[in-house]
């Protein structure tokens, strides 16, 4: 029988893996459910937002408090998580809250990391105890030059493996003023990375795309100001040589489109496994094509 240990101290979760002898599985919103044979420690204990800045442009929390929280907080000074992580619930099914630590620890970018990067690139300092008990720290505040191992961006995308984070320091960006989506309707995947391809690369700065494989839909985001998005949506319309019906979602109509996607929501209540696929742009079509795929996100 498995048994679940929670801390709301980072000494004492110290001390627990100092005496830990087998190996545990770390959880945090339980926005996965895996049933594993492993006892579990569970992050949650460790939550709060411990230092903000909006001036500065960076935010520290402890790892067990949720994306939900972070985010609240942050919009509040209209300022957001630039990398839009990747919320797993709608399409797993589970029913748990996300958390920063979580975030950081799988490396969750969602469709804007085009453009602005990836959690990685965000992730300034960490706290985290390894697995001999070991409190570490490393980074800080701001971003800075680092010569030999960087073991900040080492455990963004590690799920884990090098430690169990504590504590996080991170750079936010503030929200755009105003974005619209240009939805591009009835075109296959081969279409659609082509109008993807074109519209990155043209001057007009989307900075994000996105194909739902069921719907037939492309999606192309811009943001900035106002008169500055309206320009560029229109100047990318006109520039398409695609013989599709072309929708623009404004403001929140746009933002409702892409945390749709962000959710992975045409995918959601799907019964299997759930797969990420990291292939070069041209080869998508070909991953649909070959695996069958009646449903999923090309982004």
């Amino acid at each position: 029988m498995s048994q679940t240990f929670k801390f709301k101290d980072e000494q004492d979760l110290a001390s627990f893996v100092q005496e830990r002898v087998d190996p545990v599985f770390i959880t945090g919103g339980q926005t996965r459910g895996v049933d594993l044979k492993y006892d579990r420690v569970d992050m949650t204990g460790l939550s709060g937002v411990v230092d903000y800045e909006p001036g500065a442009l960076t935010m520290v929390a402890k790892t067990g408090t949720t994306l939900h929280q972070i985010e609240e907080v942050l919009k509040a000074e209209g300022q957001q998580l630039a990398f839009e992580p990747t919320i797993l619930n709608t399409a797993l099914g589970t029913s748990g809250a996300s958390t920063i630590g979580g975030v950081f620890a799988t490396n969750a970018s969602g469709p804007r990391r085009i453009q602005a990067g990836a959690a990685r690139d965000f992730l300034l300092g960490v706290r985290y105890v390894d697995g001999h008990g070991n409190v570490i720290k490393n980074g800080g505040r701001v971003m800075k030059n680092v010569t030999g191992y960087d073991i900040v961006k080492l455990m963004a995308g590690s799920w884990g493996t090098l430690g169990l984070l504590s504590e996080v320091s991170f750079k936010v960006l503030p929200m755009p003023a105003a974005q619209a989506t240009l939805v591009i309707s009835g075109i296959n995947a081969d279409i659609a990375v082509d109008v993807m391809t074109a519209s990155l690369n043209t001057a007009f700065d989307a900075n994000s795309v996105a194909y739902d494989i069921a719907a037939q839909c492309a999606y192309v985001r811009f943001e900035g100001f106002e008169q500055s998005v309206k320009y560029r949506t229109k100047s990318l319309m006109d520039t398409l040589a695609v013989d599709r019906e072309i929708a623009v979602l404004e403001n929140d109509d746009s933002a409702a489109a892409w945390s749709n996607i962000r959710m992975l929501s045409a995918i959601s209540n799907q019964r299997g496994d759930l797969w990420k696929i990291s292939v070069r742009p041209t080869d998508g079509p070909q991953i649909v094509q070959k695996l069958g795929l009646a449903s999923g996100i090309m982004d």
